[in-house]
């Protein structure tokens, strides 16, 4: 998968989320940059994204990611 894949996909699971089919995320997004996104949504954003690519990504890094960049790393990674 390329990460121009990962992006086209988890562009959508953030409007899913976040109920805004203008959403566009890019490595440098962070929860600062997209209004309903606060510690309860990144929980759910977590779980719709481990749905979305059919994995489980580790508590330890759902916590620690800093941007959507971060994300996309680690949906790469878990996905080799």
């Amino acid at each position: 998968m390329t990460r121009e894949e990962v992006y086209e996909r988890l562009n959508q699971v953030f409007r899913d989320v976040f109920d805004d089919e203008s959403i566009t995320v890019k490595d440098e997004t962070t929860a600062d940059d997209i209004e309903d996104w606060d510690s309860f949504e990144h929980i759910n954003l977590a779980v719709a994204v481990e749905e979305e690519f059919s994995f489980k990504i580790p508590m330890g890094k759902v916590v620690t990611m800093k941007n959507v960049g971060e994300m996309v790393d680690i949906i790469l990674e878990m996905g080799k």
